[in-house]
């Protein structure tokens, strides 16, 4: 028994949910849209060729949240969820993640892209445990702020160290799924890493280092 680690956007989902959120915004009118999406697309390219400034996005995507309450937001969240996500969700994903229940791993969602919007998908897989970017709340109301450590790039490997030491688990049998290179903090951390129809940075380092390169789009 190990923990198994996933990446969510686009490893064990069809797309980013966190672009499909800003999109989805767009649509239901609680943004300007020319603008946001404008920068939803500008961060979006950023985050593929590394350049992400996490923090900067992070007060992008959770500022349309700003004084919402968990009860307003759970509705945008399931219209979210049925009409944006369920069409996106690969059978050889939850396949993948039924054979690591049945080798009795500890299964982990750890994503860049924060809680608010990968908390309902975490559950719709299935998965116990989620490590995302925080949302900051007071007064029972969002503030449009990150909270903590951003789970993106070596924020990764601290959070899952972390939750290591809380949960008196290791990295040292642990395996790690994932898509892009912005992953290569962590992928480099655990045991065994595994590339999940990686892009072109990471397919390459995958090839370099003999770890596994499969395909959960069929």
């Amino acid at each position: 028994m190990g923990l198994a680690l996933f990446d969510l956007d686009n490893t064990l989902i069809a797309g980013d949910s966190d672009h499909l959120w800003g999109d989805f915004l767009v649509a239901e009118g609680l943004v300007d849209a020319t603008t946001h999406k404008a920068l939803n697309e500008h961060y979006y390219q950023q985050y593929q060729q590394g350049l992400l400034d996490i923090n900067e996005y992070l007060s992008f995507a959770l500022g349309p949240m700003t004084g919402m309450t968990p009860e307003t937001l759970s509705v945008l969240q399931e219209k979210f969820l049925t009409e944006h996500v369920e069409p996106i969700l690969l059978d050889a994903a939850f396949e993948l993640l039924q054979q690591h229940r049945v080798k009795g791993d500890t299964l982990i969602i750890i994503t860049a892209t924060n809680t608010l919007v990968t908390r309902p998908i975490t559950n719709r897989l299935g998965v116990d445990h989620l490590i995302g970017c925080e949302a900051d709340i007071e007064n029972g109301q969002y503030t449009g702020l990150p909270q903590g450590i951003p789970s993106f790039g070596e924020g990764k490997v601290h959070r899952i160290k972390a939750w290591c030491a809380e949960n008196s688990a290791s990295l040292e049998d642990a395996v790690f799924y994932s898509d892009s290179h912005n992953d290569l903090p962590l992928l480099q951390a655990v045991t065994t890493a595994v590339a999940v129809d990686p892009d072109d940075v990471l397919r390459s380092e995958a090839e370099r280092c003999g770890w596994g390169i499969i395909s959960l789009r069929r």
